[in-house]
């Protein structure tokens, strides 16, 4: 899906109402139970939007009350369009991107009872990252020395801090599909120091293309199937138009012999929610919290009981939650909003 790039921009345009410092924190303090013990089987995740300052613990506390189990730490890179160069600088990262920021949020979420998944994501500067394409063997070995030293670095934290799983890459339409050596190479010298689980997010139309699944444990994809053009569309109609997504992944499942993980899911709270709602990433639209909770609950009455289906990440969960008025917010984010109820019902299932 094009929306690596937007959904990065999105992100940092919106920062200072979503994310907070240490000292919004404090006002956002929700008690953090240190005996938490989830009771849903299935992966039910946020990808948590990285801070760009130091953050308590406080942020798990939300996590712990929708019953989540896990979270996703997403430190970004970037490339430039046509340049084989990965661009990860430590110094000049927000910190919840950077190693320690990484480390301290790992730490964090262990100790109130949430796994971890590590999912390093490159943007493109003035473009989506699936469509980043270089023209020499020359510049793809320039590119996979450059991946893989970025890749590595969090294999290496997620080894010393036990984080369990690591995505080892997000929506690289060309690259996965003409370099699939490459990435059964990478996980092979990943589970040379790391004991915990792989994956790779593909995205929702070209995960077929992705040759490299058995080198993996999980089929990642960005899960954001379009479905229906309705305003507000109902959940019975949104259920049907899953029916054919579902037996196509289902049937993917079994030829790969790996469960289907959504490292990412989720709809924006607007009209259309259900639709291809990257398309229309800066338009204002009217929220429409009704239709995100039903794209929401349909989803899961579709897929959260099958068992090739392992789980997903909601995209996206910020630290500072008070900040988010549902009535004026059309973010993908679901907190303070009616679909942040239908998740707690099935991530405490």
């Amino acid at each position: 899906m094009r929306i690596g790039k937007i959904k990065f921009l999105f992100t940092a345009l919106i920062f200072l109402m979503a994310c907070g410092n240490a000292e919004s924190q404090k006002k956002d303090n929700i008690e953090v139970k240190s005996n938490y013990q989830p009771v849903g089987k299935k992966i039910g995740g946020v990808n948590f939007t990285a801070p760009s300052r130091a953050i308590d613990s406080s942020w798990t506390g939300p996590l712990q009350q929708i019953n989540a189990n896990w979270v996703a730490l997403v430190p970004y890179a970037y490339s430039r369009a046509s340049e084989p160069n990965v661009y990860y600088e430590g110094d000049r990262q927000y910190w919840g991107e950077s190693l320690n920021g990484i480390k301290v949020n790992i730490q964090q979420a262990h100790a109130a009872g949430l796994k971890v998944m590590i999912k390093p994501h490159v943007w493109l500067r003035g473009g989506w990252i699936g469509d980043f394409d270089l023209d020499t063997e020359e510049q793809w070995k320039i590119w996979e020395a450059d991946y893989e030293k970025y890749i590595m670095l969090f294999a290496k934290l997620a080894a010393q801090e036990n984080a369990e799983m690591i995505c080892i890459g997000t929506e690289y339409r060309n690259a996965a599909k003409k370099r699939p050596q490459f990435w059964i190479k990478l996980a092979q010298d990943i589970r040379k120091i790391y004991l915990g689980k792989l994956t790779y997010c593909a995205n929702w139309d070209d995960y077929t293309d992705v040759k490299f699944w058995k080198a993996l444990d999980y089929v990642g994809m960005s899960g954001y199937f379009p479905l229906s053009d309705a305003q507000t569309p109902a959940i019975e109609d949104l259920e049907k138009a899953w029916k054919p997504v579902k037996e196509q992944l289902k049937s993917f499942a079994t030829k790969e012999g790996r469960p289907i993980l959504f490292t990412e899911y989720g709809y924006r709270s607007m009209d259309q929610a259900a639709w291809r709602s990257w398309e229309m990433e800066y338009q204002e639209r009217p929220v429409n919290n009704i239709a995100q909770a039903n794209a929401y609950e349909a989803l899961y009455k579709s897929l959260w009981s099958e068992k090739w289906f392992a789980g997903g990440f909601a995209w996206k969960w910020y630290s500072s939650f008070r900040r988010i008025d549902p009535e004026n917010n059309h973010d993908w984010t679901p907190q303070n909003k009616k679909a942040q109820e239908v998740m707690k019902a099935y991530y405490g299932k």
